[in-house]
């Protein structure tokens, strides 16, 4: 049997000889595309290519990308599982043309491929093209000699590919594979527009030769080109004889290993099987996710993989696996992929550390929250019911934290419908507030590019200041002006330019634009679109277009700014040193003031972690090593060992700042001459950011001298008030702290005997509710613990019954403890009280059956909160 990494490795190869540059997947992770959550085809990493935006130095590429559809129209996630072809994650081959061959060579390639390289039986395919290309179907008949009764012709929705509403489209023709008979028991004969199973589309060849204007109509585009695609895991299943994805070798070891931690036999049992392919699938898309730098969290793709992950875990429990078990088969992929994509490897210990934290998270609240679903599932059907209220599901979301597709799988399985119009409906504020900006990415072109085509040359490499520049454009508030005077602000566009734009973390400079009587201060320098522009205030005379100026930057200020940017260099690659490969920059600002260093990683750095990175940057430092740049071609600096940003797009041509023997890195921006420079670095703060980004904030030279000195003023200042040695503030600070917290533990223990010393009032207000003690009261001012205290000595004086006490807080907001003793728990249990008596104090909590805690926003409706209590336990007695 031909294995999958050999039919990967013949179809790039194929291409390769035939004139073809093989590329590297694209990151899954389109950090320069805000139209797409993640890459989910091959043409992603060439759209600015296609689009005209970017020139490469081949015309002829060949992939094998990595791909996720879970979101949009792509958005396979809910048939994963029930079904032998859907995947989250999966693999696309591709050939690309770049106004170099068309319909004839691309024909005639897929054809050759198929049925030559790959030897499949050409009476086994069939092809489509779009209804009115004729060039194609002749291309096929009689280049190819396929019959014509193989050739069907279909609509625009079938074949016709367009980018978007307007931009390169054209038609598509596909290749469909016929399994020869269908899946379905008593299928009758059909063809490939049927979706019975019998049929698979294998490849689809997109002819883009027009560009739709926003009239709709289609223009021929001067350099037609060729994009394709051809489902991975589709050819490998026609290649190694199987119908099902499943049953190929990308999947079987991964099924084989789930098969053996649940001691269940996969083709047993339907149920089952649904279960471990859920499980393989999710595992290979989390797995390829982790390892290109995104975690679980809270954001749009942190959300995607936290509940690919929860999915598998629900359907490990169902097999019976309790343990943390994804992480391990997050090993089998690595294994198994690694070859093909090495940075799995790279990432193989992070991507276990994420996967089985992410497990160890959630499986303290993964029992609860199917509990909970199996009660409210029992109770509708119960009643006759047939949907699980949108409010309900919501609870499951937002509390059980089960994603809405898992909750929306566990209805399916128990004959249930989830209410989504009440489940959105619910959702609306919360995602309100959850929502991020994905489209941030595009600068906002102001009228510069309009009054001033082109580009701005930076020449601050060389020089820090030019004698003669020509003022091409002036703006104010956005507008073109023929000048701008004294005590006005505006923008003012050089056609070159030694002031550094802000870009790519470092701050734009500031400095000064003069000419005779006249002179303007640079505030900051930014791109509009292509255009550098220098925004200004006029301190004095006036400036016209076509004056000839001299600009001059703010040298000391950018001498601290290059220094932390090397700094900012030193410090990635101590933290890869220190904490391992898998360490991506994930963002930076580099200021004069100080450097922000954002990273990908799944902890806190720890004091030593901290300590061991400080002195890896400080002896580098000490070093005085040259900093040394160097332009050249983008693969040739790939293959020199340089440190790309990750998911970056690059020019052909690039700059490499490298640090002799410890750093390489592509970057345009402006460095110290030498590391000595900087002359000390000090981290001033660690923190995270997002899950699985990390923050460090440090400073250098004057600045981390200046911090010094505010920290030495600070411990004298504690010297001198407290009359210690300096060594011993820490014992100092320890016996203040265990000084105020003996107070407040005193001052606790006053507020409980206050409220002991009124317990006959309190126990005044027990009633009695339908045969069960009720005991409800507001009492002072105390903390949570005091107050589970007193609950308890009233529910050992009450001896039967449900205890809810509610207690005003010093921060303006309100503990709520209910207890119901062990023989009316069942019936009255605390948690539900307190879930139905909370939000009338603006808050939220729960518990167990006999003890329960809430806290809330609103002191001033505590009374009626506990008021409220004897009706809440009438009702659960009911």
């Amino acid at each position: 049997m031909t294995s999958s990494n050999q039919i990967r490795e013949t179809f790039l190869k194929y291409f390769e000889r035939n004139g073809h540059k093989i590329v590297p997947s694209a990151s899954l992770i389109p950090f320069g595309d805000p139209t797409l959550l993640f890459s989910n085809a091959g043409m992603n990493q060439f759209k600015d290519i296609f689009l005209g935006n970017e020139t490469r130095p081949y015309k002829r590429a060949t992939t094998s990308q990595k791909c996720m559809r879970v979101s949009g129209k792509h958005n396979d996630f809910k048939d994963v599982g029930h079904s032998q072809r859907h995947h989250t994650f999966f693999e696309m081959l591709g050939n690309f043309s770049f106004g170099d061959y068309f319909k004839k060579d691309a024909v005639h390639f897929g054809w050759e491929l198929l049925t030559k390289e790959f030897g499949l039986d050409p009476a086994r395919l069939w092809v489509t093209v779009f209804r009115e290309d004729d060039e194609a179907w002749d291309i096929w008949h009689k280049q190819e000699g396929i019959p014509a009764g193989k050739i069907m012709r279909l609509d625009e929705a079938d074949n016709f590919w367009a980018m978007g509403d307007t931009g390169p489209c054209g038609p598509c023709s596909e290749l469909h594979y016929d399994f020869g008979k269908s899946p379905l028991p008593d299928h009758g004969d059909c063809d490939l527009t049927c979706s019975c199973g019998r049929w698979v589309e294998v490849w689809n060849l997109v002819f883009m030769q027009y560009n739709r204007d926003a009239e709709g109509a289609a223009k021929p585009l001067p350099s037609p080109s060729i994009d394709t695609g051809m489902g991975f895991e589709r050819i490998t299943t026609i290649l190694q004889g199987k119908t099902s994805n499943y049953d190929t070798d990308l999947f079987q070891p991964l099924l084989g290993e789930v098969s053996g931690l649940c001691g269940r036999a996969y083709g047993a049992d339907a149920g089952d099987d649904v279960s471990m392919r859920v499980i393989a699938d999710h595992t290979r898309a989390a797995a390829f996710v982790v390892g290109d730098g995104q975690y679980p969290g809270n954001d749009k793709r942190g959300y995607v993989i936290r509940k690919i992950l929860r999915r598998a875990m629900v359907h490990g429990k169902r097999l019976g696996i309790d343990e943390p078990f994804l992480c391990k088969l997050a090993g089998t992929v690595v294994e198994q992929m690694g070859g093909a994509y090495p940075e799995l490897r790279e990432g193989r210990e992070t991507i276990a550390r994420v996967i089985r934290q992410e497990e160890e998270s959630f499986a303290g609240t993964l029992g609860e929250g199917l509990k909970d679903f199996n009660d409210r599932a029992r109770k509708i059907k119960a009643a006759g019911g047939r949907t699980l209220p949108g409010e309900d599901a919501f609870f499951l979301y937002d509390t059980r934290g089960l994603p809405l597709e898992i909750i929306e799988d566990l209805a399916r399985e128990n004959g249930l419908v989830v209410d989504a119009e009440g489940f959105n409906k619910a959702f609306e504020t919360q995602r309100a507030r959850s929502r991020q900006d994905y489209n941030s990415g595009k600068v906002h072109e102001l009228a510069a590019e309009a009054v001033f085509e082109g580009k701005t040359r930076f020449t601050g490499y060389e020089t820090s200041g030019t004698e003669v520049e020509t003022v091409r454009a002036l703006l104010r508030d956005g507008a073109a002006v023929e000048t701008l005077a004294a005590g006005q602000a505006g923008e003012v566009v050089l056609g070159e330019t030694p002031f550094y734009v802000e870009s790519g973390g470092q701050a734009g400079d500031t400095g000064a634009i003069e000419k005779d009587g006249a002179r303007a201060k640079v505030l900051n320098t930014v791109y509009r679109g292509t255009v550098i522009v220098h925004e200004v205030e006029v301190e004095s005379g006036a400036f016209a277009v076509g004056d000839q100026v001299s600009a001059a930057v703010d040298m000391e200020r950018r001498g601290r700014t290059m220094k932390n940017h090397t700094a900012t260099h030193l410090l990635q690659a101590a933290l890869r040193e220190t904490l391992g490969p898998h360490v991506k920059q994930a963002g930076s600002s580099v200021t004069p003031e100080r450097l922000r260093f954002d990273f990908t990683h799944y902890a806190p750095l720890g004091p030593a972690e901290l300590r061991q990175v400080e002195d890896i940057v400080n002896a580098q430092i000490a070093l005085d090593t040259k900093v040394d740049t160097a332009v050249m071609d983008l693969d040739q600096a790939m293959q020199s060992g340089a440190t790309a940003l990750f998911g970056e797009k690059y020019q052909e041509q690039v700059r490499v700042v490298t640090i002799p023997g410890f750093s390489k890195e592509l970057c345009g921006g402006t460095h110290a001459p030498a590391t000595g420079t900087i002359g000390l670095f000090k981290i001033v703060a660690e923190s995270g950011v997002a899950a699985g980004v990390r923050r460090i904030e440090a400073v250098t030279g004057t600045a981390s001298l200046e911090r010094f000195r505010a920290d030495e003023e600070l411990l004298d200042a504690i010297q001198s008030e407290h009359k210690v040695a300096r060594q011993e503030i820490p014992a100092l600070i320890g016996k203040l702290q265990r000084q105020a917290r003996d107070l407040e533990r005193q001052m606790q223990d006053l507020k409980a005997q206050s409220a002991r010393a009124g317990l006959g009032d309190v126990l005044s207000r027990v009633r009695e509710v339908k045969g069960v003690k009720v005991l409800a009261a507001a009492v002072p001012p105390m903390d949570r613990s005091a107050l589970r205290n007193l609950a308890d000595e009233f529910k050992q004086k009450v001896g039967s019954g449900v205890i809810v006490l509610g207690s005003p807080q010093e921060d303006g907001k309100v503990a709520l403890v209910a207890m119901s003793t062990p023989d009316v728990a069942k019936k009255a249990p605390a948690g539900q009280v307190i879930k139905q008596i909370a939000p009338l104090v603006g808050g939220g909590g729960g518990g167990k059956p006999e003890l329960a805690e809430a806290g809330g926003k609103d002191a001033s409706k505590l009374g009626e909160a506990v008021e409220r209590s004897y009706a809440v336990v009438g009702q659960l007695l009911g």
